[in-house]
């Protein structure tokens, strides 16, 4: 499937669930021309927080037209006292006062993230000006992880002319043992499946393929390949798998004869940070594929974070995908 297609047909689904997804940085005018589209094409009910005389005020200069989308003044609303409330008491085992919570709700961030907490909202899309670190702060602290995930992660889809691919994790985890690695391979293959409809094929890289080089850091691949399967046997998901054993089909049968995943994967899970960020980068830059996101997962609702780069489009599709996802 083409990029174009998958995401027509990505903002298609989303605007048959009619969910409601929260800007909060009304400040940006990329997020308001990025309103105005999502609203106009009814992918989602958008609500932006902040002082509703500066939007309406920008959304003039920009010829931005607000109809439909839901503003909040955040540090004015009468929501920001419950919110308060109910943050304290998430957030009091670590010493913070009702006086300390009250000044968090202020924030953008926290205000949106608490909507998305307390069901007023189905998801929420920023960083666009924002540092990943304080969206996923906010994110993790309001809304937090389900049970049984140990980590909060990313995924890149990777759209090529003649396939998808899911890259994980290219933006968040550093170095994660092997439960990790194997929560990270779990939760991708499943946000693959809903965003593409087809059945994930997951392979576990490394620099080894089934035994092919001995090495601690191949061991650490083998073993988030056991942790997964146990956890999930209900998915394809192999490993240790090098890149080409994974994605062509000669080498697969080759390099790992038997493999339900080898020569045919289209989510593949890198070992580190360094080798996920580097890879998607080679893919994106020199393969001209099409990167989509990073989409942020292992929170119990989806809340996305942005690049600061992000383009009008890239909030538009992120929105799609969180109102996909809700």
């Amino acid at each position: 499937m083409s990029d174009f297609k998958l995401l027509n047909q990505i903002r298609e689904n989303a605007s048959q669930k009619k969910r409601t997804i929260v800007l909060p940085e009304s400040h940006d005018e990329r997020v308001l021309k990025a309103a105005e589209i999502l609203t106009k094409e009814n992918i989602a009910s958008i609500i932006t927080l902040g002082n509703e005389e500066k939007i309406r005020k920008d959304a003039e200069r920009l010829s931005v037209n607000l109809q439909g989308i839901r503003i909040i003044d955040h540090e004015k609303s009468e929501l920001l006292s419950s919110y308060s409330n109910i943050f304290y008491n998430l957030r009091k085992h670590k010493g913070l006062t009702i006086e300390g919570a009250r000044e968090v709700l202020r924030r953008d961030l926290f205000f949106g993230a608490m909507l998305v907490k307390e069901n007023a909202a189905d998801g929420f899309v920023a960083g666009s000006t924002a540092s990943t670190g304080d969206v996923l702060r906010a994110a993790i602290q309001c809304v937090g992880m389900p049970e049984g995930i140990s980590i909060v992660s990313s995924f890149f889809l990777m759209m090529f002319p003649e396939k998808v691919y899911s890259f994980a994790d290219c933006a968040v985890v550093p170095n994660p043992d092997a439960a990790q690695l194997a929560d990270i391979a779990v939760t991708t293959a499943d946000n693959h499946k809903k965003l593409t409809g087809e059945e994930p094929y997951v392979a576990m890289l490394s620099f080894s393929t089934k035994g092919s080089a001995k090495h601690e850091l191949a061991d650490k691949v083998i073993e988030a390949t056991e942790i997964a399967k146990k956890k999930r046997p209900d998915l394809n998901i192999d490993g240790e798998l090098q890149f080409d054993a994974a994605i062509v089909d000669s080498i697969g049968a080759k390099k790992a004869p038997g493999s339900s995943v080898a020569g045919r994967a289209n989510v593949l899970v890198f070992p580190d940070l360094q080798a996920r960020n580097i890879g998607y980068k080679i893919a994106q830059r020199l393969a001209k594929a099409e990167a989509v996101g990073p989409v942020v997962q292992g929170l119990k609702k989806p809340l996305f974070d942005l690049s600061r780069g992000c383009s009008v489009e890239d909030i538009v599709n992120t929105s799609a995908i969180a109102a996909l996802m809700a």
